[in-house]
């Protein structure tokens, strides 16, 4: 009796569905809850926050994607024009009597000056390039879409409203008048912008574009591929297989870890003082850039190929040691084509992270003003991020949309280098 009372008493003491339990239950369930909700709370805000980044992005460069352009025929005076060196020779005149056609009965010359302005002031390079790849239009007459000026692309594009007062606005009725005969004969449109990609850098922002700057940006991450990779590798290699433990490897195992976190900022005033200063290399050359950038990157290399290397098994080792290989032959052979993947995507990862990077090519002098992409990495030469900037410190009103539409640019980029860190760590890498 004495035990059944017992037993009676212990299961009296922890009887699972009491009023007590069934609290704690649910007292339980609702913190589960409240944590499951707060973190898709915190995902939805961070994705509404992305949303309104790229959302305002895309809202204030949309008009950058577009170009105004007026297409009249041009008659290549071969009196003006040689058909020898077509490269020579009065173009300005050839555009400004084509324009002025459309309006013969304006015969004061500041007003003709005005009508001049509608097209842009590179309008005239332009048809000569075209002249130069096509020697025989020289004697011809030719139908060609050249860009109008700032002023009246945003004017074409709505930018410049109409209704305000003239004072208010950068053109006068007396311009838009002159600009409204042409829309009248139908001979302005608004196509798709290819010159934003294709057009190197101008003062003028109907003719400015981001060829310069991307071609540069390639050439600094080549050469920061080139110096971060095999290094970060061997790096790596060392420090996860061959070193033993001891105070001078943690010493550079704790550095490596510090530099993954130093301002960017501080690697470009290294540039700045070794390769400019001490070395002597040429400003502003994509050699510079990337070097600089690879010592930025390689901690995060070094990082990601450790636990690249540290994720494949001891029993892959272990069995090419018992098959008699080298330490040498079970790194090159076994571990290091295995890690492969997951070094492949950190250094992805590494050098998306260099191409947004703007301190450090500021500082060994990037962000000049060149109109030429670059043929070599000892050229000078621009890169993304600084041509974003100065973009956006560009007083004419054009550079506004178009400093939008390069970030996007940009941030496409970067989209396309992790979607390929991604297909790369989900083709190649083994699960173990």
């Amino acid at each position: 009796m004495t035990d059944l009372s017992n037993q009676s008493s212990q299961s009296s003491k922890h009887d699972w569905h009491s009023g007590d339990a069934n609290r704690r239950v649910r007292k339980r369930h609702a913190r589960d809850r409240s944590l499951r909700y707060a973190g898709l709370g915190a995902i939805a805000l961070a994705l509404a926050l992305l949303g309104i980044l790229v959302s305002s992005l895309l809202y204030s460069g949309r008009h950058a994607f577009t170009q105004s352009v007026v297409e009249l025929e041009y008659f290549i005076d071969p009196l003006k024009i040689s058909r020898d060196d077509p490269a020579k020779g009065s173009y300005r005149s050839i555009v400004k009597k084509t324009i002025l056609s459309h309006f013969p009965e304006v015969t004061n010359g500041r007003e003709q000056r005005r009508i001049v302005k509608i097209l842009s002031g590179g309008a005239k390079y332009l048809l000569r390039d075209h002249i130069v790849y096509n020697p025989e239009m020289v004697g011809k007459t030719i139908l060609l879409e050249l860009p109008l000026s700032d002023p009246y692309d945003q004017l074409h594009k709505g930018v410049i409203r109409r209704d305000l007062p003239e004072n208010q606005r950068r053109i006068s009725d007396r311009e838009i008048a002159f600009f409204d005969v042409l829309v009248k004969k139908d001979l302005v449109s608004s196509p798709i912008n290819w010159g934003l990609i294709f057009n190197n850098d101008s003062r003028r922002p109907e003719l400015a574009g981001l060829r310069g700057a991307i071609v540069g940006s390639f050439y600094i991450l080549l050469v920061c591929f080139l110096i971060s990779f095999p290094v970060g590798i061997a790096a790596a290699v060392y420090l996860e297989e061959f070193a033993k433990n001891n105070k001078v490897n943690d010493l550079i195992e704790v550095n490596i870890n510090n530099l993954a976190a130093v301002p960017s900022v501080v690697f470009g005033l290294l540039g700045l003082a070794v390769f400019l200063g001490y070395f002597e290399l040429p400003r502003s050359a994509p050699l510079v850039g990337g070097m600089v950038l690879s010592l930025m990157t390689l901690p995060t290399i070094i990082i990601a190929a450790r636990a690249a290397l540290k994720a494949v098994p001891p029993s892959i080792r272990e069995a090419a040691l018992g098959m008699g290989a080298s330490k040498h032959q079970v790194m090159m052979h076994h571990v290091l084509p295995l890690a492969m993947p997951g070094i492949l995507t950190g250094t992805i990862i590494g050098l998306a992270q260099a191409l947004g990077e703007t301190a450090p090519l500021l500082l060994i002098g990037m962000n000049a003003f060149i109109t030429s992409d670059p043929g070599s990495i000892m050229e000078p030469a621009t890169a993304l991020p600084t041509q974003i900037y100065s973009w956006a410190d560009s007083p004419e009103r054009g550079f506004t949309s178009r400093t939008s539409a390069a970030i996007i640019v940009l941030l496409g980029f970067l989209v396309i280098m992790n979607l390929m860190a991604i297909i790369l760590r989900q083709k190649f890498e083994k699960k173990w």
